[in-house]
């Protein structure tokens, strides 16, 4: 009876080897996913709150957003018509190919959906833009 004790391990000898490959498979998945987690549209932020953008003797690129969500784009075609996102990389692209110093601005309805502007920018940065500005209004001086 005595050599059956022996044998049998204490209970504060714990295996944590189990507990360590565990831990080694969790954080080889959280190195994995981390940098899918920030992607993003890089974007210069203004320092100060409302900065008026430098006017240049050029017309700059403007592509507005209306409430919809649909693009409108003032060079190539007719302004008021709205143009599908190839059509609005295509001439972007055109245009910054030929005039690489040129202003690219993007102008969103207010009731717009956030989303519709981001992938307006992310659309002019693939088009070769190296930055894009965003158009506000000037708030009222009444409030």
């Amino acid at each position: 009876m005595m050599a059956s004790d022996s044998r049998r391990r204490p209970m504060s000898e714990i295996n944590v080897v189990p507990y360590i490959d565990v831990m080694l498979v969790l954080l080889v998945i959280f190195m994995i996913t981390a940098p899918l987690l920030t992607q993003g549209v890089k974007i210069d932020l203004p320092d100060a709150s409302a900065e008026v953008v430098e006017t240049t003797d050029s017309e700059p690129l403007i592509v507005s957003v209306d409430s919809a969500g649909r693009y409108f784009i003032n060079f190539g075609g007719d302004e008021t018509e709205p143009v599908d996102e190839e059509t609005l990389l295509n001439r972007a692209a055109a245009l910054l190919r030929h005039r690489p110093d040129i202003q690219v601005l993007v102008k969103g309805d207010q009731s717009v959906e956030y989303g519709a502007v981001v992938v307006a920018m992310a659309i002019l940065k693939d088009a070769g833009a190296p930055s894009v500005g965003l158009l506000t209004e000037q708030p009222s001086p009444d409030g």
